[in-house]
This record gives C-alpha cells, structure tokens and sequence, in this order.
C-alpha cells in the first residue's frame, strides 16, 4: 500500500489544546505500529453545516475529537450521521461521544430534539448532562465487555483511562440507547457508561475517556491501533485512482 491512509478529525483544532495535539500524535503512533502512510485532516464543525456534497467520500475514517462545545453542534452530527450511515470507521473521544449519543438519539430513536447541556438550551430532553461529579484530569476504572468489540480490543474485562470530561450521557437514555443497538460495552464503577459502540458497524465505537492521551509511540494505545486498522481496510477496497487530499 504506497497512498496515504485518509483521517478526517472533526473539531475545530487549537495548537495549545493538549487532547488536540494528542490526537495526533496517537494516530502517528498507531500508523508507524501498522507500517501505514497517514494523511489527517482536521475538519472544522462550521464546514460541515451543511455538510458539503462529497466532502467526507475522500476519507477512510472519521474521528470526532474533544473540544466542545464546537463552533457548530449540527455540522459535527452531520459528519457523524454520514459516517454511521455509510459504514465507515469512526472513533468519538470525550466529546465525540457525547455528540455521538447525541446524533443517534436524534436520528434512530427519534427523540429529533434530543439536547447536550453544554450549549446552554434548555429547551428539548437533555440526553448529555453534567457529570454528579467532573472526571475531568482523573484515570478511572471502567468494567469492559468481553464479547464486545472493545472487550477483543483490550483483551481485559478491567481498564483504566484517563478523563477531560465534565459531561456524560445522562443515564435516564443509557437502556434506551443499548436496546437500540448502540450498546453500552464499557461501565465506571457506578454502571455509567463510558464506552458505546455499534456491533453491527465494521468500526464504531465512543468513549467518554481519552485513549489518545495514554498512546506513546512505544505503546499506542489499542483502540487507536484498532481503528486504524480498520481505515485501513477501507482504503485497500478503494479504486487506486484516488487524487492526494490537500490540506
């Protein structure tokens, strides 16, 4: 494979945000792990909203980052509900999970106006909520799944990750959203949920955790490694006519 495996991150990118720079820095740990060219764009929300024709065809995974709240809430969903819709990798850390929760409630379980408090609107079901208490700078145990994807990932049913978070799906829509198919796979020590994934989806998962802050290059971090990979696979059942992405 001699082309470059294409990352769209979603967020809107500040040099001095230590989760941005992470990001990545784990995706360079991961790529020099598998022996894959990479190519990673930061996407900014405002440019998804609309989402533009054709904008998101050029690349082999999606990733929302932490950030929010970002310039624009829509044009995050959007990039979101594409990748979800075709099939296509994707990772939300910290606030790409909840933006994550956020879009399936809207557009599977309908709730069309489904809110995250963080915006400030208090009008519509605020399915992201303020945490009891902030993990925010806390590494944490969180109980894995073992037949989920996550659980094959890690290899562990205990793990312990690192927080940025004040914000977490509020648990009155956690059964809701596992029993229709946005499974909860990872619980911290109260049964809150802290990973979600699709197991129908070849790659799509979420935490409320940053694995990107824990990746060195000695050690990247599993889930990176994992999702990579599958970009990976993307990109090899892509015609090799593909021109270079600018940017």
């Amino acid at each position: 494979m001699t082309s470059s495996i294409r990352i769209g991150l979603i967020g809107d990118y500040q040099s001095t945000s230590e989760t941005h720079r992470a990001t990545d820095s784990a995706l360079r740990h991961a790529a020099a792990r598998l022996g894959l060219p990479l190519d990673v764009t930061w996407l900014p929300t405002a440019s998804l909203d609309p989402l533009p024709n054709g904008i998101l065809d050029t690349y082999d995974a999606l990733w929302c980052a932490p950030g929010s709240p970002y310039q624009s809430m829509s044009g995050a969903l959007n990039a979101i509900r594409w990748a979800r819709e075709h099939e296509l990798p994707f990772l939300g850390t910290c606030a790409g999970f909840q933006h994550m929760v956020i879009e399936y409630a809207r557009h599977v379980l309908l709730i069309s106006d489904a809110q995250h408090a963080e915006y400030g609107i208090t009008t519509g079901p605020l399915v992201v909520t303020p945490l009891s208490c902030s993990l925010a700078g806390h590494t944490l145990e969180i109980r894995v799944d073992p037949e989920s994807r996550a659980g094959h990932i890690y290899q562990q049913r205990q793990i312990q990750e690192h927080y940025y978070c004040t914000f977490g799906l509020d648990r009155a829509y956690q059964a809701l959203l596992h029993d229709a198919g946005l499974r909860v796979v990872g619980l911290d020590q109260d049964g809150d949920a802290r990973i979600v994934e699709l197991p129908e989806h070849q790659f799509f998962m979420g935490t409320l955790f940053v694995p990107q802050c824990r990746s060195t290059m000695e050690l990247p971090h599993p889930l990176i490694v994992a999702y990579l990979d599958a970009a990976a696979r993307v990109h090899a059942s892509r015609p090799r006519n593909d021109t270079p992405l600018s940017g």
